[in-house]
């Protein structure tokens, strides 16, 4: 594998102002998973019972036979979980996003209707509260399509999100593949909206949370009491808030299931987080298609071209001359295992400058004599790279007097006399000063504290080179 298809880069160290509506610090998003009827079952045709995210320790699935005790705690969230928490969110005036697994929507008219009533978003949660992990990709792909049908049916409007959950690695993009979401959830690798690109779609995702989740309820290590889940997303909250009185605003996904914290003991901790957060001012509780249409209007996705998708002959091209006539390095570097953390100035300068570190003495000591001498011959007669030209104009090397000249020029003969290459220096770092002072002071080094530190000073002229070409 000389791709590496995971982003490990994000949005780096200086992640975008999100712009929040009303200048708000944060956005804090809750999420009602119903799914209720729609789990494994074999009712629903599945080979055995549900064992997953309930208040039953230590729950397997039962092979062919209904799980009475499993089905009723099911039951529990869809018949009193979710009035509770109905009540809750429009008492609070916070919208909703539900990701309604479709046939659990089929199974419950009167919920569905509350939560139109409501102005809640219904997202899209699959068609069944399956795993998708061992799905072969046709069958995902028509399970994907069969939920948006029944989706659409049940609701009278089709799906803007998808979440599957317990989804395969072919999920997201065939989600995407579809065209028919604002917004695709299954990620967790963020506290921003990002984009991601499928071929010709540029598909926006926002990615969700387990861990400020009602699940842990369910599952070890998790929560026992509301009090400790209250707690969590307190402390949670609290920090992203003063992240965004800094300066830099989040997200804050919650995650909720009827079943779980619509149980009275479970539903006093997040009782006290919504009375928390309104006693903040700045806060923003969107639904997420609130978040992706204000995603998609302020931060559009724009396409540029990623090094790591380059064939070599235009990498070569676009980064052969970032070290001085020595092409061969980027050449060896397209062949080291590149990534979305490498399209990035700093990214690609790893990438050379890891092929520079590990090649020969004798190929290193190529690259430092290809670098000319600072206000040597070669740039009396015009004869440098571009890229040297600018750098040595920019620390006014291109305007000494003839006495300066004649003081570079036996600098450069006694330096090259005793190392055997070139005085190299960044000069964009310096100044013409600081350049001479470096110059008297270096040269009475051993050659070979000079050949490292002529080589950290290619690494750096090559870095800055690299920001000119990619400044964002």
């Amino acid at each position: 594998m000389t791709r590496y298809p995971r982003d490990l880069r994000g949005h780096g160290a200086t992640p975008p102002d999100p712009e929040w509506p009303g200048k708000a610090r944060i956005a804090v998003q809750f999420v009602l998973n119903y799914e209720e009827g729609g789990e494994n079952s074999i009712l629903h045709g599945d080979a055995a019972s549900e064992a997953f995210l309930s208040d039953i320790a230590g729950a397997a699935p039962w092979p062919g036979k209904r799980h009475w005790n499993m089905e009723s705690i099911y039951d529990y969230g869809a018949r009193a979980g979710f009035w509770r928490l109905h009540r809750l969110f429009t008492g609070a005036g916070i919208p909703l996003t539900i990701y309604g697994v479709a046939t659990a929507l089929a199974r419950s008219p009167e919920q569905v209707a509350a939560m139109k009533d409501a102005g809640w978003e219904i997202a899209s949660h699959g068609l069944k509260w399956v795993e998708h992990r061992d799905m072969p990709e046709a069958e995902e792909r028509a399970a994907i399509a069969e939920a948006i049908r029944l989706h659409t049916e049940v609701v009278g409007t089709p799906p803007r999100g998808w979440y599957t959950g317990r989804c395969s690695e072919n999920t997201v993009r065939l989600a995407a593949e579809t065209g028919q979401f604002a917004y695709v959830s299954d990620a967790y690798d963020d506290d921003l909206p990002h984009w991601m690109e499928f071929g010709d779609r540029d598909q926006l995702i926002i990615p969700y949370t387990l861990e400020a989740n009602d699940m842990r309820f369910a599952t070890a290590p998790g929560y026992i009491t509301g009090e400790q889940f209250f707690q969590y997303l307190k402390d949670a909250f609290d920090v992203l808030y003063a992240e965004g009185e800094a300066g830099r605003p989040a997200m804050m996904s919650i995650g909720l299931h009827c079943r779980l914290i619509g149980r009275p003991g479970k539903l006093a901790g997040l009782k006290r987080f919504i009375d928390h957060i309104s006693s903040h001012e700045g806060v923003w509780t969107p639904r997420r298609i609130d978040i992706a249409e204000h995603w998609a209007k302020h931060h559009p996705h724009r396409r540029v071209e990623r090094p790591s998708r380059m064939d070599k002959a235009r990498f070569v091209e676009a980064f052969g001359g970032v070290f001085e006539h020595s092409p061969w390095i980027a050449e060896r570097a397209h062949d080291l295992e590149l990534g979305p953390a490498h399209d990035s100035a700093r990214g690609v300068h790893n990438a050379l400058a890891r092929v520079f570190r590990s090649a020969s003495r004798d190929a290193r000591l190529g690259v430092l004599t290809a670098h000319p001498d600072l206000a040597g011959k070669l740039a009396a007669a015009g004869k440098l790279t571009a890229e040297s030209t600018a750098e040595q104009a920019g620390a006014g090397l291109n305007l000494l007097t003839d006495d300066e000249r004649a003081m570079f020029q036996k600098l450069n003969a006694a330096y090259v006399d005793k190392h055997g290459f070139p005085f190299i220096i960044a000069v964009r770092d310096n100044t013409k000063a600081s350049i001479r002072d470096a110059f008297e002071r270096r040269i009475d080094n051993d050659t070979e504290t000079e050949f490292a530190e002529a080589c950290a000073q290619v690494e750096r002229i090559a870095e800055l080179r690299l920001i000119d070409l990619m400044p964002s």
